[in-house]
Formats: C-alpha cells, structure tokens, sequence
C-alpha cells in the first residue's frame, strides 16, 4: 500500500484506521503549537497576572512595557495611575467572583442539610423525587402554590398522663385557692358559739350553762367555768384553772384540746358522743341494738384535789384520760 513501510502487511481497513489516527496527531499538534503561541503573546499584557510574581513585580514588569521610549511626566504618571486602576479592578472582579462562587456552595450546602433534616419519613425521598418528576413535566404549565404541612402532634393522642408545666401551674393555683378557701371556712366554723351544759361535780351535781367558741381549748372553758362558779363556791375561788378537770363521757379531757377538734373527728368516749355538749336522752318507741343510742350526758367540771381523794370510788373509778387514738366500740353500739 502506498504511503506504508516495505514490511506493512494489513487490510485496507486497518490503512484507513493508520490514516485517520495520523490526522488527529497532527491536529493535536497544531493546536498545542497554537495554544503555546497565544500563551506566549499573552505574557507581554500588562493586565493579567504571572504566577508566582508579587503585586509590586507584576505592576513594575506592566508599566515598563507601557512606558518604553520617551514620554512625558504627564503621560508617565496617566501610565502609571491608568495601569494601577486596571490591576485594582481586575483584582476587585476576581475577588467578587470568589465571593460569589463560596455563597453559592454555602446555599448548596444548606439545601442539602435542609432535605436531610425533612427527610423524617422513608418515603420521604420518594416524595421528594415524585416532586422533581412532577415540576419536569409541568414547565410549561402555571406554577401553583404546593403548601406542604409540618409533621406534629396527633390532636386526637391522649396527653393529659404527660409532664405539662403550664397544667401543673394551673392545678397548683387551684389547689392553693381551695386551701385558703377551706382554711377560711375552718376559721368561721371555730368562731361559731357554743353552749355547753356542764356539772360542777363536787360529790353532788351543780348543773350551769356557759358559751364559748367551737375554736376554744378546754383550758379556755375552764377559765370561764372558774369565773362563772367563784362567786357560789369558795374552793373555786382558791384554786387554779390547772387543777379544774372536765370529764365528758367517762373520759378526762385534757386542757390542749379544743372542742372543734372533737367535733371534727367526731370522738366517742365510754357512754356517749363527744361532740354533743348539750344534755338529751336517747327516746324510741322501738328498741333497736343495731343503731347508736343518741345519748348526750352533762360534761363534769372536778377539781383535781377532789379526784385524787375519789378515784377509786364510782363514778370517779371509770374516768379514763382521753386518748384520740382509741377506739370505745366496746361500749357504744355503731350503726351504719
């Protein structure tokens, strides 16, 4: 084949592939020459950098090649100022266009951090894909308004179990209104009167009526007592309100309790109630052992001088001290 060594041996096909390659090399290197040429052509402008030269070099190497010859002052320093404007801008332009490149790769990046954080469901990238598919092939349609909603709470998930700060607030202003409310109703409870019949019991009976206050200590009715029988009866007169004891129901009151504490807890002593203070028997047609007698005794003012002389003859032998915690079913029959 012309154009081939004296050894060649090949098909024509395999001349024309030789042929076809030997074109593309030189075209390579025509365009290698021209592009060496063009770089060659272009290191002798003044307004574009050289790699690894400093500002003041670069500017130096340009106004030289500006001001070859004779020239004026004037039109050294138009030179001069003309070359230094063309860097700064050159400089100012590349800088912006570094700027612009890191703003766009910094909202490309918080695109992605975006999606990622959205991305709550398994489907969600389906969704999203869907999505892309769906805007390709409505370009040339009216861009519509796509409102995705936000993943929340279920409106309908019972939550009252869970830990809620402005409910806790609001139960615990609540609770402390019904307290100061309920503390109230204690107080005007304790500062109600109450008439109470009593005995001065000095081997025979003496039976009076005095008034006091629900909220009065038993030592408070002692006081009054002390005051209401001074005049009738002499050892009143000299004794003390610490050695006056009252007895109701078989059972010595101590002076530290109130008589709104009996009432409120309803307290039984041997024989009766102690929340009754007045005196009244228990009057039924019919006998019935299931209910409890409603039965109320005079309460006992004694002094104490005289039972510690008594105390082993009735009815000053059943007296007990009056203890919150026990309970007197023995003696009185409960009904429901």
């Amino acid at each position: 084949m012309s154009g081939m060594g004296d050894g060649y041996v090949g098909t024509a096909q395999d001349g024309v592939r030789i042929r076809r390659l030997q074109k593309q090399r030189e075209a390579e290197r025509l365009k290698i020459q021209e592009l060496k040429t063009k770089s060659a052509s272009d290191n002798g402008q003044p307004g574009l950098l050289q790699f690894g030269s400093s500002t003041s070099e670069i500017l130096e190497t340009a106004f030289k090649k500006e001001t070859v010859g004779l020239v004026t002052r004037e039109q050294y320093v138009e030179k001069r100022v003309n070359i230094q404007t063309k860097f700064e801008e050159e400089e100012k332009e590349k800088l912006e266009k570094l700027r612009k490149e890191e703003e766009d790769l910094q909202l490309q990046k918080r695109k992605k951090r975006k999606f990622k954080g959205s991305s709550k469901l398994s489907f969600a990238d389906d969704f999203e894909n869907g999505s892309d598919e769906e805007d390709g092939e409505n370009k040339t349609s009216e861009p519509k308004n796509l409102v995705r909603g936000k993943f929340g709470k279920d409106p309908t998930v019972e939550t009252s179990f869970l830990p809620d700060s402005e409910r806790e607030a609001e139960e615990q202003a609540e609770r402390e209104r019904l307290r100061k409310q309920w503390l109230r109703e204690q107080e005007q409870i304790q500062n109600e009167p109450l008439e109470i019949t009593y005995s001065y019991w000095d081997g025979a009976g003496h039976r009076r009526v005095i008034q006091v206050r629900k909220g009065d200590a038993i030592g408070e009715f002692l006081r009054g007592v002390q005051q209401q029988l001074a005049p009738e009866f002499r050892e009143i007169r000299t004794t003390s309100v610490e050695n006056l004891i009252y007895v109701k129901e078989d059972l010595i009151i101590p002076h530290q309790h109130s008589f709104y504490e009996l009432i409120v807890n309803k307290a039984r002593g041997k024989s009766g109630p102690l929340f009754h203070f007045d005196v009244h028997e228990d009057v039924r047609t019919i006998a019935d052992a299931t209910i409890e007698k409603d039965e109320s005794h005079a309460g006992k003012v004694v002094e104490r001088h005289w039972y510690e002389k008594n105390k082993h003859i009735f009815p000053a032998s059943r007296w007990e001290i009056y203890d919150p915690t026990k309970k007197w079913e023995r003696y009185t029959i409960h009904g429901d």
